[in-house]
């Protein structure tokens, strides 16, 4: 028999109630869809406002679940370079999307031909000379440097490298003399791995934080040098868009799970600066984008978060909604539900997590109900009818 003894009874009881309702309806919640996405488009655009009717949901959003949907074998790799196959998938996804909650919510559009987009530029793992390779259904940069000699070695050559030269593909100013004229940009670097999972992709977590505690001077020069880097990908990146300081976009994210590795002191070392440093940059004002995403035990570094005056979080479900509220007051919470919760369709824990997240937040507001990290695949078109249905019956405001 299963646990709830971390929920209040009162949410067991509502939870237990809608779950049995949904089985005997075929597994299908009872709700008012039209009034729902109503609410729901309104509540997404503006979390914290006081006009808003009910909880904001962010089920929505990848592309993973749709492999056990329809009932198929995972093949991430192939879905994300087929296009034909990736498109039909998301056709017969949406099929049953519209059915069960009442929207189309995979792209179905195909992108661009070859010749009216900007081939792909390098990243900072690749000045920081770390393959991405794909293992296991996900990317994963391979270590660049083994040793403090090694890592010296190659700090050597990032301080030493032309950015712009470096990263900007063979081409490349012809395309863009085709392209911008016509008001085709190329993406701007606006997202990164975060610092402390960067450093420990490139130099390996345990020499990662062993550099740290033991030769703070080198971990300092590796911290100035991603910090640098990232800059300058960014102002060169902005001034082939056409922008210049004072007119390109705002905001900037990281996803940083490692993080959680470091204490506060070495967090503060090496961490911090770099966020602190691309905020500077791109995020000076107070309503501008300051988000992170880390799916991790990383309670301990929230004090940073209320010095960096986050906008935007997604952090891991060992942390609660009151507790991220009290260091991040302006941030908008994406959260609280365990991935696994949703991914295994654990239906009275899924309403649960819900309700309990909805009396944390309601108060002050500006939750977006979203997993606290991937939407997995195994999360289920009727598990996000039945937070639907729970949200528009006991989460309104």
């Amino acid at each position: 028999m299963s646990d709830y003894s971390e929920f209040s009874p009162d949410h067991v009881a509502k939870a237990k109630s809608i779950v049995g309702e949904a089985h005997s309806n075929g597994g299908l919640a009872h709700l008012d869809l039209e009034q729902f996405w109503k609410d729901q488009d309104e509540a997404v655009k503006k979390p914290f406002s006081k006009e808003i009717r009910q909880i904001p949901l962010n089920l929505y959003c990848s592309w993973e679940p749709v492999f056990d949907e329809l009932g198929i074998p995972e093949d991430f790799l192939r879905y994300l370079n087929d296009e034909p196959w990736r498109m039909s998938l998301n056709k017969a996804y949406n099929e049953k999307a519209e059915k069960i909650i009442g929207r189309r919510i995979r792209d179905e559009a195909a992108t661009p031909p070859l010749g009216e987009h900007y081939p792909a530029v390098k990243g900072l793992h690749d000045v920081f000379e770390a393959n991405n390779v794909w293992h296991e259904g996900s990317w994963w940069l391979e270590q660049s440097a083994n040793t403090e000699d090694e890592l010296k070695a190659l700090l050597d050559r990032v301080e030493k490298c032309d950015i712009r030269k470096f990263i900007l593909p063979e081409g490349w100013d012809e395309k863009k003399a085709r392209l911008l004229p016509r008001g085709v940009k190329p993406e701007i670097y606006r997202g990164q791995r975060g610092p402390c999972t960067f450093a420990t992709s490139i130099f390996g977590t345990e020499n990662m934080l062993f550099l740290v505690l033991d030769n703070p001077d080198l971990a300092i020069r590796f911290r100035d040098a991603i910090l640098k880097t990232m800059l300058e990908i960014g102002r060169v990146l902005d001034e082939e868009a056409g922008y210049t300081p004072e007119t390109a976009p705002h905001g900037f994210g990281f996803a940083d799970d490692n993080c959680c590795l470091f204490t506060p002191e070495m967090y503060e070392l090496f961490g911090y600066p770099i966020l602190k440093g691309m905020f500077d940059r791109y995020s000076p004002n107070p309503e501008d984008r300051r988000w992170q995403h880390s799916d991790s035990a990383m309670a301990h570094l929230l004090p940073f978060f209320e010095k960096l005056n986050m906008t935007g979080v997604n952090f891991g479900h060992t942390l609660t909604v009151s507790e991220i509220r009290r260091f991040c007051p302006n941030a908008i919470i994406e959260g609280q539900l365990a991935p696994f919760t949703f991914s295994r369709n654990e239906e009275v824990r899924m309403v649960c997590e819900l309700l309990r997240d909805f009396e944390q937040a309601k108060e002050k507001r500006g939750i977006l109900f979203s997993t606290s990290g991937s939407i997995n695949n195994g999360s289920r078109l009727t598990g996000m009818r039945l937070l639907m249905a729970a949200s528009q019956r006991w989460c309104r405001y």
